[in-house]
């Protein structure tokens, strides 16, 4: 479950066992997650919002991490 920690102005992965403090957009990213959008389409939406970054690669790598990690199906 994605939360924001107000105090701390992050974005928390909440986990069963543990809590993930996400770094930058990764957030951003997680919140996108939502069933109904593709890898592909979650990179073409951060490609839009963010031009200048390499969301290309580095967006399917992290999916990918989080996949392995048992956080995200």
């Amino acid at each position: 479950m994605l939360r924001h920690d107000t105090v701390r102005d992050r974005d928390l992965l909440v986990l069963p066992e543990r809590v993930v403090v996400l770094e930058g957009h990764a957030g951003t990213v997680v919140g996108l997650c939502d069933g109904s959008r593709t890898v592909p389409g979650i990179v073409g939406e951060l490609a839009e919002r963010f031009p200048d970054a390499p969301v290309a690669t580095v967006v399917p790598d992290f999916l990918d991490r989080l996949r392995q990690e048992g956080w995200l199906k």
